[in-house]
């Protein structure tokens, strides 16, 4: 791997372009465009305050900032740099905004959820959108948007056709209080679940028939995540009994439930427990940068471990909302072969499981608390982040730590895939950087 210099930006506001092309960051009130191989500058806009939201448009040709503070929204065009655009929600305010799939509107959310706003770049014209909830998701296929609302204390889900933005079709859901939904990426079925004091998720057609619902257990805390698999077979969802149930598409009943036991014997004929084991590295000549120094001091590795396992285990506050248990964190790998999960009250492990044989394959177990961790959109690479100075990355053939080679403390916070994965944003709470990987090299260094 090689690693870029480091860049500032604000509020983890670093996003790749769809087409691959450019990296835009944001820092204060400036957004900054670079090409993403060379990191040149190519784009510098100034906005009109403070940036807290950055989202690219799917064509990759326009690029919105949205100003929460002033209620405005603006949007600067990358073929015509001095073309700009500028949104004002006025006294509703805006607390979110997104793209429309077409690249030509955007879908900005008042505060308190009153409206939702259509904006038409092409025509100048608005639309509302009356008692959203204040999550939506569109189609993989960019024809439908699917919106969550609340009428009369009871749970309503809107679906509107993205290319003349009315209508199709309004039916309520037998929810609760819905907290989520989400297409399936061939987008024939919509999942909608329940808030986490309901068990209770839900399979709808675009037409608004129910093909399924599903629910595991009554009287308990329920649903913390959902993820789709990309070829949409599998559904997994993750919950508060620290358990990850994978439904089906066929019948929507769960085929595997796959569990996170803090003490654990694995099958060492299937599965492997990677350790990441910390080093203390040669003492540095003084001669020498302070970023080979921190790399010095600053090393771990990974080392298969047999026998059982005891894991880190936090035990949860019961006096605090949200607590640290459960699932709270599932993925998919991009061909479907694999899925990622984080257990959040045993914080420090990533548990990859094989779809193919249905069984534990992997487990990592790290020296510090995951922060997060992502999937190459196009290998089975797994990226994780620990708060720390190291990246690390999982693949079928084994796994890697690799230090960051920066002159200042760099303690990873989130990461962030490229289109083509064949680079990785690395960012800490100011800073970030650009790792990229090198063809093959990856697969040679694993241990």
């Amino acid at each position: 791997m090689n690693f870029s210099e480091s860049f500032k930006h604000s509020f983890y506001l670093c996003r790749f372009s769809p087409d691959g092309q450019y990296v835009a960051c944001a820092s204060q009130h400036r957004l900054v465009i670079r090409n993403v191989k060379s990191l040149q500058i190519e784009h510098l806009f100034t906005c009109l305050d403070i940036i807290q939201e950055v989202e690219w448009s799917p064509d990759s040709l326009f690029i919105l900032c949205g100003l929460f503070k002033r209620s405005l929204v603006q949007v600067f065009s990358l073929e015509e740099p001095q073309w700009n655009c500028k949104v004002d929600e006025g006294s509703a305010g805006v607390v979110a905004v997104r793209w429309a799939p077409d690249s030509r509107h955007i879908l900005s959310t008042a505060e308190f959820n009153l409206r939702v706003t259509v904006w038409s770049l092409a025509t100048k014209s608005v639309s509302y959108i009356k008692y959203p909830k204040g999550f939506m998701d569109f189609s993989s296929d960019g024809q439908y948007l699917a919106l969550a609302e609340r009428r009369d204390c009871k749970d309503f889900v809107s679906i509107f056709d993205c290319n003349a933005w009315h209508l199709c079709k309004h039916f309520a859901v037998d929810t609760r209080d819905s907290s989520g939904l989400a297409w399936s990426p061939d987008s024939s079925v919509l999942a909608v679940w329940d808030s986490c004091i309901n068990y209770k998720i839900l399979l709808y057609s675009p037409d608004g028939r129910c093909l399924a619902s599903y629910s595991a257990y009554d009287n308990a805390l329920g649903i913390k995540t959902v993820s789709w698999s990309s070829s949409s077979q599998f559904c997994a969802v993750g919950s508060y009994d620290q358990q990850v149930r994978v439904l089906n598409h066929l019948t929507w009943k769960p085929f595997m439930e796959f569990e996170h036991p803090a003490v654990f014997n694995p099958n060492t004929d299937v599965t492997v427990v990677y350790r990441e084991v910390l080093l203390d590295g040669p003492s540095a000549p003084s001669d020498i940068s302070p970023a080979t120094q921190r790399i010095c001091r600053e090393q771990s590795k990974y080392e298969i471990h047999t026998g059982p396992a005891t894991l880190v285990h936090v035990k949860p506050d019961p006096d605090k909302p949200n607590p640290r248990l459960g699932v709270g964190l599932a993925a998919f790998s991009a061909d479907s072969v694999y899925l990622a999960t984080r257990n959040d009250n045993l914080p420090n492990t990533v548990w990859i499981w094989d779809m193919t044989q249905l069984c534990l394959i992997s487990v990592l177990v790290q020296a510090s608390a995951v922060k997060c961790f992502e999937w190459s959109p196009v290998s089975s690479q797994l990226a994780i982040c620990t708060s720390t100075s190291q990246v690390y990355i999982w693949s079928p053939q084994g796994c890697v730590s690799t230090n960051i080679p920066l002159d200042v403390p760099f303690l990873v916070q989130r990461i962030c895939w490229s289109p083509s994965g064949s680079s990785l944003a690395v960012m800490t709470k100011e800073r970030f950087c650009v790792c990229f990987l090198q063809g093959d090299q990856l697969l040679t260094d694993v241990s």
